[in-house]
């Protein structure tokens, strides 16, 4: 008997283990751990915050050129767009991580 072992066993060996560790295997997170309440308080976030920063360059301004409403209410308006603009995107982001989430579902089925 040789001491070397059955190459054919061990392959038959190491494809149990690997079926048996895939079957145990927990299934990797999708980042399922954003809820949407989150993702919702994220873009509130985004919108407050592009108003505050065109708030206060609006107000700023003012305050340096002595226009007191001018620049605070085209600021306003600005950071206001930037906002919404940013709540849009993060709202696609979202949109393409769930539908690549689907479709990857879709394959494993």
């Amino acid at each position: 008997m040789s001491d070397e072992p059955d190459p054919e066993r061990l392959r038959a060996l190491e494809q149990r283990i690997r079926e048996a560790r895939q079957a145990t295997a927990p299934k990797p997170p999708r980042d399922e751990h954003y809820s949407a309440a989150s993702q919702g308080w994220r873009m509130v976030i985004e919108l407050v915050s592009g108003l505050g920063i065109g708030f206060g360059i609006g107000y700023g301004l003012d305050m340096v050129f002595g226009t007191l409403p001018l620049f605070l209410v085209l600021f306003i308006l600005l950071g206001f767009a930037a906002g919404v603009k940013t709540m849009l995107r993060t709202a696609r982001e979202i949109q393409d991580t769930n539908a690549a989430g689907r479709s990857a579902d879709d394959e494993r089925a």
